[in-house]
């Protein structure tokens, strides 16, 4: 539509040009003493026009011509500026391949190209960036070859040129070049130098999902479970995690705090400061109640913790319980109710039994209630239950235990041989 308009303009323009040549009747008369020349005056008109076309033809000629040496000059910036570009670009391109040594040839080849243009005082408005991420380039080769003096002179080099730029430009060059040399330091597992360095970023930066990524890591291999699962947590909301795989991480962040633990005190503050969705994860409560018991805490304090289970526990064909979860809440039941002096160690006996004769073929419900009948010094009905229990019982750890209690219940009822019996059965499970 366009070109339309523009053709319909050309073609009034000629019309009317060629209407007004036709109906122009004047002349222009020049009087040179003794002669008078007379010239139409569209003549006169194409003449003047001829000559401001050739004035400004030439003036453009000349100007194009003085401009010259300028030109080349720029030309030779340019290649000079694109052969650093194209060996910057070779050295990403060969790092990306796994060709190390190229690649830090190629990024100190851009160096040198720089360097000359500087020297020739030919500043590129990217000098800083192309020089810092040069530097970058070779530490990355140099750590990939394991060459960790040349990795951290080039470090250096790359962040004194960040200094040389504008705000913003230095502040993202400085903060890429500290998280990469973070990076470095956890891969030489250092992870107190990767802390350290993670720790001088600014606020904004330090949250940033890159930042909190190495720091969890970083926090895992120095052995802070409680900076990991800070970490954890805000990654975990920023959703860095699918939900499945955020649980499983925060679950194994907490029970790695939990191995850390060595006074019951600290055991309960641990506790106090999970969420209640958390508290009703079956490894944690668990684990919690049986490190508890384990440093000489109070059965009484971890009973109320595995209480909002019990439910759950008594119906694990409907829960989404594994084998060794299950396994380990049966073992924090029998360790949480050990103490046959306390004020409800009848009532929890009493449950423990209704539990177990609704599910007489269980078998960790038939342990469970062994081992408490035995606390409770009801031999008979402890030997009847175990005996049920080692034949079902796949656990290696339940079965050893229910082997041990049944050697001490035939030492009690002075028999050696059954005894001596269990006691090997014990000392099989433990060797497999």
């Amino acid at each position: 539509m366009r070109a339309a308009l523009w053709l319909i303009s050309l073609f009034a323009l000629a019309a009317a040009a060629a209407w007004l040549a036709g109906h122009n009747q004047g002349t222009v008369t020049l009087f040179l003493a003794p002669y008078r020349v007379d010239f139409s005056l569209n003549l006169v008109l194409l003449v003047l026009s001829l000559v401001v076309l050739v004035v400004v033809l030439a003036q453009q000629a000349l100007s194009a011509l003085l401009s010259l040496p300028k030109q080349a000059k720029r030309w030779r910036l340019q290649q000079k500026e694109r052969a650093a570009h194209a060996a910057m670009l070779d050295s990403i391109s060969q790092f990306m391949a796994g060709r190390f040594l190229r690649a830090r040839k190629s990024a100190q080849s851009a160096l040198e190209k720089e360097t000359l243009l500087r020297d020739a005082g030919l500043l590129l408005d990217h000098s800083v960036s192309l020089r810092t991420v040069a530097h970058i380039m070779v530490a990355e080769s140099a750590h990939a070859l394991q060459d960790r003096e040349l990795r951290q002179t080039h470090w250096q080099e790359a962040m004194q040129s960040a200094k040389e730029g504008q705000s913003s430009e230095r502040q993202t060059l400085t903060e890429g070049a500290q998280l990469r040399a973070a990076r470095w330091l956890l891969d030489d597992r250092d992870a107190a130098g990767s802390l350290g360095l993670l720790q001088t970023l600014a606020p904004a930066s330090s949250r940033r999902m890159v930042a909190m990524r190495l720091q969890l890591k970083a926090a895992r291999l120095a052995g802070q479970p409680a900076k990991a699962l800070d970490t954890a947590l805000l990654l975990a909301k920023h959703r860095a995690f699918k939900p499945a795989t955020a649980n499983s991480l925060v679950r194994s962040l907490i029970l790695e705090w939990l191995m850390h633990t060595h006074d019951a005190d600290a055991v309960q503050r641990l506790w106090l400061s999970l969420t209640p969705t958390q508290r009703n994860m079956p490894d944690l409560a668990a684990e919690a109640a049986l490190r508890l018991v384990a440093l000489g805490g109070s059965s009484a304090v971890a009973r109320p913790w595995l209480q909002p289970l019990w439910a759950a526990l008594q119906s694990p064909q409907q829960s989404n319980w594994t084998s060794d979860q299950l396994t380990r809440m049966v073992q924090a039941m029998e360790a949480s109710v050990a103490d046959v002096h306390a004020a409800d160690a009848r009532q929890w006996l009493a449950r423990i039994e209704t539990a177990q004769q609704a599910q007489p073929q269980d078998a960790r419900w038939q342990y469970l209630a062994g081992m408490v009948c035995l606390r409770h010094q009801l031999w008979g009905k402890a030997q009847s239950l175990l005996t049920q229990a080692v034949k079902g019982l796949q656990a290696p750890a339940l079965k050893r235990q229910a082997w041990c209690a049944l050697a001490e219940l035939a030492e009690q009822r002075q028999e050696p041989a059954v005894a001596a019996q269990a006691w090997k059965q014990a000392a099989l499970v433990n060797q497999s």
